[in-house]
């Protein structure tokens, strides 16, 4: 005997965004895809099978070759930036899965909630750049209202806060990484709470 169908009630934010076709297909692949983001990064993944000692230090996402690593001194104070991990050892970033896609950004630690501040590296933080609605690029900073907002169904997160959701559709904060500098270099430290599969 056949199951019914359960239907999905759409997100007003979706309902009333004209490039949200098919609000419930998309709203159930976006819950999918955010419970997998959450517990799984294949960067994280692929790096520990390896064994790799070597540290995972990150580049601008745009790079196509000639992969700098980035210090906190070349992030200007409240400009997300796109970064992948990037393989110290096999000199390679890890950018052939956009889960692995994280967002960085210098802010004041003055403002930084104390656990929050524990993640970050001279200033630093960094989250999984992908919406925890529908996996879209998270990457513009309101620096008026100190929120990371994704344009798509205009979720907002307070990253001095663990990037816990202020306002949209989105129901879980991002993913955070913890920071440690590597030399001068920033890198996921193997602290990390998204390392501990946490």
């Amino acid at each position: 005997m056949p199951r019914p169908i359960t239907r999905l009630s759409s997100c007003t934010t979706c309902a009333n965004h004209h490039g949200c076709a098919n609000t419930e297909r998309r709203q159930l692949l976006g819950s999918a895809a955010a419970v997998s983001l959450l517990s799984y990064f294949p960067f994280l993944g692929a790096h520990a099978q390896e064994g790799s000692k070597s540290s995972l230090q990150l580049v601008d996402a745009d790079a196509e070759a000639d992969f700098k690593p980035l210090r906190p001194a070349d992030l200007a104070l409240g400009k997300p930036l796109l970064v992948f991990p990037f393989d110290v050892k096999a000199g390679a970033p890890k950018n052939e899965s956009r889960s692995n896609k994280l967002v960085v950004i210098r802010l004041p630690e003055d403002q930084m909630e104390a656990a929050t501040k524990g993640r970050s590296a001279g200033g630093v933080l960094a989250y999984s750049a992908l919406c925890t609605h529908q996996a879209c690029d998270v990457k513009t900073w309101l620096a008026k209202e100190k929120v990371l907002v994704c344009f798509c169904h205009a979720s907002k997160f307070d990253l001095l806060d663990g990037a816990k959701v202020v306002d949209g559709p989105a129901s879980r904060p991002l993913q955070s990484f913890s920071l440690k500098l590597d030399g001068e270099f920033l890198a996921i430290a193997p602290s990390s709470p998204a390392n501990q599969g946490s």
